[in-house]
């Protein structure tokens, strides 16, 4: 062969060379962490403050994937096991196994059983160009040639480690699994760092064909463990992969806390989701609930939630919206649902109160029958009991939660600055002006969350500084908004707290009392559909509501009865072993015995500066300033037909001093206290002084008998 000729056949050659190099071009290997970070989980996790699950959720159906395991956290077993089976020789080659493509060749030469000859690196480079949507063909050259250059690409730039990591996390190994967390949890019920030999070889023969039937496996499985030096006992492996493939259809076990959150939180979008959530106090409060239901099933009670905060920083600590073991609706989140607020908005209004210096603490107020003309008719407000206590100061109505010397509050701070009060507070359901929801606001007919009722109490545990709580790890610790003056807040604290001043509705012993400092409040709704408690201590705010979803009433539970003690059981799980002290004295506050003239015992009262006072007496009924007591403002009065009309009578009253005041009916004197014969149509009752000045009037009708007829204007 002349020069010439050995010349243009290396040119040749080399041409062929470049073709058959450009022709097999695999790509650029990716990234070892590009890979790992790209790797989503079918399944979402909450997680809680720590970072421990809550609760896991599935979010793509496509494939069943976990987390992605580390190297370290896969056992021993398992990575000898894989190499066993797929690549004897993986720590020995760069990508290519030349001596098992050297036997295979030999065999197929031979017409022997074919025999691959696909390296670990090899197989983990076809399955990225998978995840990439652009896999290698099957069974043709080039894409075997592009494998191989694919694989000593990424023998170049990886470590063996991060190749046989990824190489288990990326396989598919029966069904919808992919990935050895998911293998180990869902086929054997393990975490992959506690997987047995048994088990590893199991998974193993899994491999080359993972659907293959219970059959098969079995065959590949022996095969594979006689091949080891020495040979295993087959029976052992067996026995794993029965328990395994028996398994193959049931999901998890998992954690399963806080599932309100988690249907909320947990979506594609988010494989993690961590939250100010504590695990160890999540779980106290989901057993806890299930506890005090379990007790009150008897009584038609079979729902409930909790809620626990961290005063200072907002951190919900614990979301409990309800117990799916006894609930008929336990998708139902208790927490975000709106339910009637009972007496738990009468602290805010004794606030307002204070804060306006219509009140102080000492004042007295009459619990005694009071009659209120609305557009509806006459408001009647009845106490929980359906007695009355007389003259109480503020610091006994609110602590024994009176009802009607909350509405005469009410009467001086005014409906509408009442309501707003409580919209600034954070209960931003109530919107409507102050004539929509009337004088029963001050016994909570609003309908409010519990996430509201946590929250605004916290604001009085924080001294009257608001700011929005904290549920995702990373939510901006908001800035504080003065919404109640420190003092007025510590005020109503002080009256929360005080265990004294609640005795005459709940006694000596009772779930409110707690063996370090805590302010609480309870509530029930109309006909005990709803149970609230609320308190705090100086670290932590507690909510609690019990009731039925389905609004049918509870039988014969109140607040105190019926939330309390689940209150009292968190916050005394929370105070085991820290102590809880009183608020400091703000500025602001002053201190000052008062004697009561009353039946109250004199005692050390706070007041707002500027307000306080040593010595409480009720004036004199017969010196108070003359006002009509009856009939009601507004009543409508109906004649009985069953008893003859010359013996029915209307009480005409005039309650205090009534020397030069005159007292007349529809222009006509009448006698200050006597009994009137009722005459049908619209009546005028007026109190005048002796210059014809009117110091009272009201307005009432007497209905015609049979009551359908229309009454004079």
């Amino acid at each position: 062969m002349t020069a010439t000729h050995r010349g243009f056949l290396g040119v040749t050659l080399f041409a062929l060379l470049i073709v058959l190099m450009l022709w097999s071009a695999p790509g650029s290997a990716p990234n070892y962490d590009e890979v790992r970070q790209s790797w989503q989980p079918s399944q979402s996790a909450l997680l809680d403050r720590n970072g421990e699950i809550l609760n896991v959720r599935r979010t793509d159906f496509s494939m069943r994937r976990a987390q992605w395991a580390d190297l370290n956290s896969i056992s021993p077993a398992l990575r000898n096991a894989i190499i066993a089976a797929e690549d004897k020789r993986f720590f020995r080659h760069n990508g290519i196994d030349w001596t098992g493509v050297l036997g295979a060749a030999w065999n197929n030469a031979r017409g022997r059983p074919l025999r691959g000859a696909s390296t670990i690196t090899m197989q983990l480079a076809s399955l990225l160009r998978a995840r990439d949507n652009t896999p290698f063909a099957r069974r043709s050259l080039r894409a075997k040639l592009q494998q191989a250059r694919l694989a000593q690409q990424i023998e170049h730039q990886w470590s063996k480690a991060q190749i046989l990591e990824s190489y288990v996390n990326l396989l598919s190994f029966r069904g919808e699994i992919e990935g050895i967390t998911s293998a180990a949890n869902v086929l054997l019920g393990k975490t992959p760092d506690a997987l047995s030999r048994d088990e590893s070889f199991a998974l193993a023969a899994l491999l080359p064909a993972p659907n293959a039937s219970p059959q098969r496996l079995t065959r590949r499985l022996c095969a594979l463990t006689r091949a080891q030096t020495p040979p295993m006992p087959c029976n052992g492996p067996v026995m794993a992969l029965t328990r395994m493939l028996a398994r193959a259809e049931t999901p998890p076990a998992t954690p399963a806390f806080a599932p309100h959150l988690a249907a909320r939180l947990l979506h594609n979008e988010h494989v993690n989701v961590r939250t100010t959530i504590d695990m160890q106090i999540q779980r106290f409060a989901e057993e806890a609930l299930a506890r005090q239901l379990s007790r009150l099933a008897h009584r038609n009670v079979r729902d409930g939630a909790v809620l626990v905060v961290e005063n200072a920083t907002g951190n919900v600590l614990a979301w409990v919206g309800a117990n799916t073991t006894t609930s008929r609706a336990p998708h139902v989140d208790g927490v975000r649902a709106q339910r009637q607020a009972g007496s738990t908005l009468k602290p805010h209004l004794y606030a307002l109160a204070l804060e306006r210096r219509y009140l102080t603490a000492a004042s007295l107020l009459d619990d005694a029958p009071i009659h209120l003309e609305t557009k509806g008719g006459l408001y009647v407000p009845q106490n929980y009991d359906h007695g009355y206590k007389g003259l109480v100061s503020a610091r006994i109505a609110l602590g024994n939660s009176l009802n009607i010397p909350a509405v005469r509050t009410l009467l001086l701070t005014g409906v509408e600055p009442f309501r707003q009060r409580l919209y600034d507070m954070g209960y931003q359901g109530i919107t409507r002006d102050g004539d929509y929801y009337g004088f029963s606001l001050a016994l909570g007919s609003a309908e409010v969350s519990l996430t509201e009722q946590v929250n605004a109490f916290r604001t009085l545990a924080n001294g009257g500084r608001a700011s929005a709580l904290r549920l995702l790890y990373d939510d901006p610790i908001n800035i504080p908004k003065q919404v109640i003056g420190e003092d007025a807040a510590y005020v109503v604290s002080s009256m929360l707290s005080d265990r004294s001043a609640r005795l005459l509705t709940f006694g000596l012993s009772n779930n409110l009392n707690t063996p370090f400092w805590s302010a609480v409040k309870t509530g029930t709704s109309k006909a005990m559909r709803d149970n609230w408690c609320i308190g705090y201590s100086r670290d932590y705010t507690i909510g609690v509501w019990v009731g039925n979803f389905e609004g049918d009433s509870m039988h014969g539970v109140s607040g105190v009865s019926g939330a309390a003690p689940l209150w009292h059981e968190i916050i005394t799980m929370l105070h085991r072993d820290r102590p809880s002290l009183p608020p400091e004295l703000p500025d602001g506050i002053v201190q000052s015995q008062v004697r009561f003239d009353n039946n109250e015992a004199d005692r050390n009262e706070v007041f707002l500066a500027g307000t306080a006072i040593t010595h409480i007496r009720a004036v004199p009924k017969g010196a108070r300033p003359a006002r009509i007591i009856r009939p009601a403002p507004g009543a409508i009065i109906a004649l009985d037909p069953d008893i003859p009309p010359a013996r029915q009578r209307v009480a005409i009253n005039v309650q205090g001093d009534m020397a030069g005041k005159t007292l007349t009916l529809n222009g006509k004197t009448v006698a200050s206290n006597s009994l009137w014969f009722p005459i049908p149509g619209a009546h005028k009752l007026s109190l005048m002084d002796e210059k014809g000045t009117v110091l009272d009037q009201i307005s009432f009708q007497v209905r015609p008998l049979g009551g359908s007829q229309q009454l004079p204007n």
